[in-house]
């Protein structure tokens, strides 16, 4: 796929982003989480709401450590990351920072997009001086976990229930990015 590739988001990517998390996270989460909780996240309110909050992050992120890229194939938007400083308490987020998502349209899935994502996080983290990345994902998330494994992540020891009507677990995975390790593709 030649035409296919990583860039920093825009303000007019907001909308095609948003519609990527809410098919992403109906299709990946539908039973990782409570249905009125999907239902919840993924509405049309919902929906509206993330368009915002994802027009601000490519316009205005919180600080120039922050960033929101998107992969493009044939210009079309087709996946998305955001990655900061880590905020987690027991982390230095001077050195370590935090992949707070990445996401592929279902449709698109299994072409490369979230390897070319993840590389170019890892890349631009390593400019900024970050040595190390975490990111937290559900801990019956297979598909996720399998994903990041393949790229050399691996669990911290950190995990969290969030009180969605139920309690669900996540769990802290994180990986050298340091310029002594390159992240495998």
């Amino acid at each position: 796929m030649a035409d296919a590739g990583v860039r920093p988001a825009r303000r007019a990517d907001a909308a095609a982003v948003a519609d990527i998390q809410v098919r992403a996270w109906r299709q990946g989460y539908r039973d990782l989480l409570p249905a009125g909780v999907l239902d919840r996240v993924t509405g049309p309110d919902a929906a509206e709401a993330w368009r915002e909050r994802w027009a601000e992050a490519a316009e205005a992120p919180p600080s120039p450590r922050h960033r929101l890229l998107v992969a493009v194939a044939s210009d079309l938007v087709v996946g998305f990351a955001a990655h900061g400083p880590a905020e987690d308490s027991d982390l230095d987020p001077g050195g370590t920072a935090e992949l707070i998502t990445l996401l592929v349209d279902p449709m698109h899935a299994r072409a490369g997009h979230g390897s070319r994502l993840l590389a170019a996080t890892a890349d631009l983290l390593r400019e900024d001086g970050f040595g190390t990345l975490t990111t937290w994902t559900f801990e019956d998330d297979e598909v996720t976990r399998t994903f990041l494994a393949s790229a050399g992540w691996a669990p911290d020891g950190t995990a969290r229930s969030l009180d969605m009507g139920r309690p669900v677990r996540q769990i802290r995975l994180h990986t050298d990015i340091s310029v002594d390790q390159e992240p495998v593709p």
